[in-house]
């Protein structure tokens, strides 16, 4: 990517950061391991006082090299206040202190910087999925270029067990395809061809390929579609890198807590250095005590409570190929009460099938299904192509299909054609009450409603004067649709609700093949986003479809949440939460990665401000500096590596 030098920097930012405080921290102690030596075996005081100050020194620059210089972005840092109570200690002789103070606070940023940066580099990582280079035919060579140079167009062979440089299409070669790295499938894909003048929008799933994902066993040529910088992965990777700097509802919190907070101290700090005016203690004894209040009070593992959870639940949900856009929808999944789902394409395959063959007036089962056959291979209605397909798998291949001739397509309807010499029609049950009589039977009748009371959309059949039956094509729920629904109400939620623009008995058919509570049928847009907003006054609603057709629900409820959004510009843009593989099983991961960020966060807050309410009545009764930053630096590391726990979520059991 021609930013790689930029990025790289950007995720090593907490790491170099962590082993500069890491060294200051180490050689901060060996001079005060040095003092306390030499303070043993009584050696001068100029010498264990030359010791301590130059502790004091090591550990001074480095905090203050990062508090200037935000002091010179206008931005007033946390960690001013430590250096603040650190040089107040010194300047009133307690320079031993204020060394362990400054040893103490680097150690404690050097550990969250380290922890921080495992997150960072979890992120990071994806963007080192996509090779540098790719190679490329051009006429009968094979020229190696980097993958910034490719473009739309070109055709760029990749070699077994290769990485794929670009998005594309496959155009020749057969290959299996572990596509993880970028929407979480644990099994590999099987990949196949299509001919290399085929339109993008026409092209088949098993044809698509990303950048960065694994080529198995064959090689493949692959028809690249788009440029490095706007691949899947690399859009992936920006959004997840945006997503960190989206700030959820407890970090706006925060931010205005500590807005007001740090002031109240300061001002209550300047007034306990003046105890001693109406107390019989020293200016000293006073001064002291405020600095280690000011140590105290500072909110460092408040302001790093919420940022390292966000940061790393987004790159876990990365790592399983979701894409979460912040803390704001994280936090959302954390308090969602009710699903609403679109039925195509996300409860059901998306594919219509032929799942019943009810044959009539002595017509045999195989009879019906070569005059239908016959007849709808003639078609390229999608109902018909289901017919088609399907009906030739039952019948096997020693099957011999007639061909049908004096083709009259019935637009919406059904087809009527010459089949052995004999006018036949193929089509909606009201297709027969159009045409001329015979009108259709009470067998037929009876047939047709029982097959819609299921669910199916009904193709009856007439051959002359002849009904030899109905056909029953439906789109069939997903394997995984009832486990996750089952998974999802495991953890909690409480309603969930199919909408679809199919008719109602379709609806209800599938509703109860999955076990949903509720099923809308004869949605208009506008409906779904009246279904939504009706289900959004009870408490936060997530909305699971496509992320195109189903784009203004997603927007109306909680959290959007799209399915297979792998290739998909609209769904990565539209929703809130992209499941990169058509995968429903990824449902219970993503919300209850939200539950357990949610969680790790309200825990987070109460071990910080715990530890803030604890220590200022603690100093201001006589707590020392050094006990209080070790309090203090140890509550910090303990937010950061509870939020860690994160990056190892494994999602709820099945």
């Amino acid at each position: 990517m021609t930013n790689d030098t930029t990025k790289n920097h950007e995720g090593h930012q907490h790491g170099n950061e962590g082993r500069a405080e890491l060294i200051a921290a180490a050689l901060v102690g060996v001079f005060l391991l040095a003092a306390w030596i030499a303070g043993l075996f009584s050696s001068p005081d100029w010498l264990t006082d030359s010791l301590h100050w130059t502790a004091f020194a090591i550990g001074g620059i480095s905090i203050g090299r990062d508090v200037f210089g935000s002091l010179r972005q206008g931005k007033f840092a946390i960690d001013s206040l430590m250096l603040v109570a650190a040089i107040g200690a010194a300047a009133i002789g307690s320079v031993g202190e204020a060394a362990l103070l400054l040893f103490l606070f680097n150690l404690g940023h050097s550990l969250e910087h380290y922890a921080m940066g495992r997150a960072k580099s979890a992120i990071q990582a994806l963007a080192q999925l996509a090779p540098r280079t790719a190679l490329v035919k051009r006429g009968d060579e094979e020229v190696e270029i980097p993958v910034e140079e490719l473009e739309p167009g070109m055709t760029v062979i990749v070699r077994p067990d290769q990485r794929i440089a670009a998005d594309g299409i496959v155009v020749g070669g057969r290959s299996s395809v572990d596509q993880a790295p970028v929407t979480g499938e644990s099994v590999p894909v099987d990949k196949a061809p299509v001919a290399p003048e085929t339109p993008d929008e026409e092209v088949p799933a098993e044809s698509k390929v990303f950048a960065g994902t694994i080529n198995g066993s064959g090689s493949l040529d692959i028809r690249v579609t788009h440029r490095s910088d706007d691949s899947t992965l690399a859009r992936v990777v920006k959004m997840v890198t945006e997503a960190e700097t989206r700030r959820s509802p407890t970090q706006v919190f925060t931010d205005r807590f500590q807005k007001w907070f740090v002031p109240i101290v300061l001002i209550f700090v300047v007034g306990l250095m003046f105890v001693f005016v109406f107390t019989d203690e020293t200016f000293k004894e006073s001064f002291y005590r405020a600095m280690a209040v000011l140590v105290a009070s500072s909110p460092c593992a408040l302001a790093i409570a919420t940022p390292s959870a966000v940061l790393s639940a987004v790159a876990r949900a990365g790592r399983m190929g979701v894409l979460i856009k912040g803390g704001e929808p994280l936090e959302s999944l954390g308090a969602v009460k009710a699903f609403a789902f679109d039925k195509t394409g996300t409860l059901t395959e998306g594919k219509p099938r032929l799942v019943q063959v009810v044959p009539m007036d002595g017509t045999t089962e195989t009879e019906l299904l070569i005059a239908a056959v016959a007849l709808e291979r003639k078609s390229d209605h999608p109902l018909a192509r289901a017919i088609s397909r399907e009906g030739l798998v039952r019948l096997g291949d020693e099957a011999t299909i007639p061909d049908a001739t004096d083709i009259e397509s019935l637009t919406g309807r059904g087809l009527r054609a010459n089949l052995n010499g004999v006018e036949t029609w193929i089509g909606k049950p009201e297709l027969f009450n159009e045409i001329p009589a015979p009108a259709p039977t009470t067998q037929i009748l009876n047939a047709v409603d029982k097959l819609e009371q299921e669910g199916c959309t009904t193709m009856v059949l007439r051959s002359g004067g002849t009904y030899l039956g109905a056909l029953g094509v439906m789109d069939t729920p997903r394997e995984t649709a009832a486990s996750t629904l089952a998974q999802l109400r495991r953890l909690g939620v409480e309603q969930m609700v199919m909408i679809s623009g199919d008719n109602q008995r379709v609806a209800d058919a599938v509703a109860s093949a999955v076990g949903i509570d509720q099923a809308r049928g004869d949605l208009l847009p506008e409906d779904k986003v009246a279904v939504i907003r009706e289900l959004a006054k009870a408490g936060s609603v997530a909305m699971v479809g496509d992320g195109v057709n189903d784009a203004p629900a997603m927007a109306n409820a909680t959290v959007g949440i799209a399915m297979g959004a792998a290739g998909s510009d609209v769904a990565l843009e539209t929703a809130d939460v992209a499941l990169m593989a058509d995968d429903l099983s990824k449902l219970p991961f993503t919300l209850g990665l939200g539950r357990a960020t949610s969680r790790i966060i309200r825990q987070n807050l109460w071990i910080s401000l715990g530890m803030v309410v604890v220590l200022i009545p603690l100093t201001l009764t006589g707590l020392g500096v050094g006990p209080a930053v070790a309090l203090h630096e140890g509550s910090t590391v303990v937010v950061v590596f509870n939020a860690l726990r994160l990056l190892r979520f494994r999602g709820p059991s099945s």
